[in-house]
């Protein structure tokens, strides 16, 4: 039976202070930034003016810009589906009950307790030239590995961070959904001769569609901000602006560089791809997957 209140109003009063909070930390935001980008904001205060679409042609006619939005959209394929695939192939390890498993599946989400501005402190001092572990590489080759001067070094120390980062929540929701799988399926498969592989991509992985959709969505919609703190402790845009990322670069312009109206009309921008990258994948990839088993 469905759940029954003594009050009409108390499941709102109830929901009030989450409301009130996704209203003070979203929807009122997010109004600002879009209606800032049709103003001229000045940056400590004293009133604005209207100025239409001008802030937009601006933004759009910034090399800068665009250079940031193709990093960016990089960083999202790449980012991403590394995300997803490693977490995917840990959980198919986990759920095969391969050695040490039991002990992985608790190790593994550890990660999820970590703040990202942390991960990237551990990560910087990890992956640096001289302490870190390509010290003995840099040692025999010099140069090889230096994120601090290298842009394309630095890029994949951040796709690195990002990925492990990553590795929890999908791990997470991977290895219930292949769980759910029923046996019996798996095992006729074995019977009929089918190899672990086939078993893999004809069995599991169509029966855990709906988790890797979820994973799919989340990340590819959540990689454009989370990646903000990694940035911030690890190499702050650079060398060079290799890892400034769009989400980086309004942090710079709206907070470092005072461009109030600058940086949300790239706010807006961002929120506009989102809302239409969550779009297609619900309009067009949800279509492909099944729920029921």
């Amino acid at each position: 039976m469905p759940p029954s209140f003594a009050g009409r109003w108390t499941p709102f009063w109830l929901s009030l202070p989450m409301l009130l909070i996704v209203a003070l930390f979203f929807y009122i935001p997010v109004y600002l930034s879009f209606w800032w980008s049709f103003t001229l904001e000045r940056p400590f205060g004293g009133g604005s003016e209207f100025v239409g679409f001008q802030n937009y042609a601006r933004v759009l006619s910034d090399p800068i810009f665009w250079d940031a939005a193709w990093r960016t959209l990089v960083f999202m394929v790449f980012g991403s589906t590394l995300a997803i695939i490693v977490p995917l192939i840990l959980a198919l390890a986990a759920d095969r009950m391969v050695p040490l498993s039991n002990t992985a599946r608790n190790v593994l989400i550890w990660p999820k307790g970590i703040a990202g501005a942390s991960i990237g402190v551990v990560f910087a001092f990890i992956f640096n030239p001289f302490v870190g572990i390509m010290a003995p590489l840099n040692g025999l080759f010099p140069g090889l590995w230096n994120p601090g001067s290298d842009g394309t070094d630095a890029f994949i120390m951040l796709l690195i961070a990002h990925v492990w980062n990553g590795i929890p929540f999908n791990f997470v929701i991977l290895l219930a959904g292949l769980q759910a799988v029923p046996r019996s399926l798996t095992q006729a498969a074995a019977i009929d001769g089918a190899s672990p592989w086939r078993r893999i991509r004809d069995v599991q992985l169509p029966m855990i569609a709906p988790q890797l959709f979820l994973t799919f969505v989340l990340e590819f919609t959540e990689s454009v901000v989370s990646a903000f703190a990694l940035i911030d402790t690890m190499t702050q845009g650079g060398p060079g602006g290799a890892t400034r990322l769009l989400v980086y670069k309004i942090y710079q312009d709206g907070f470092k560089g005072y461009d109030l109206s600058g940086a949300a009309t790239q706010s807006a921008i961002l929120m506009v791809f989102v809302l239409c990258l969550a779009a297609f994948q619900f309009l067009y990839l949800e279509k492909k997957v099944r729920y029921e088993r």
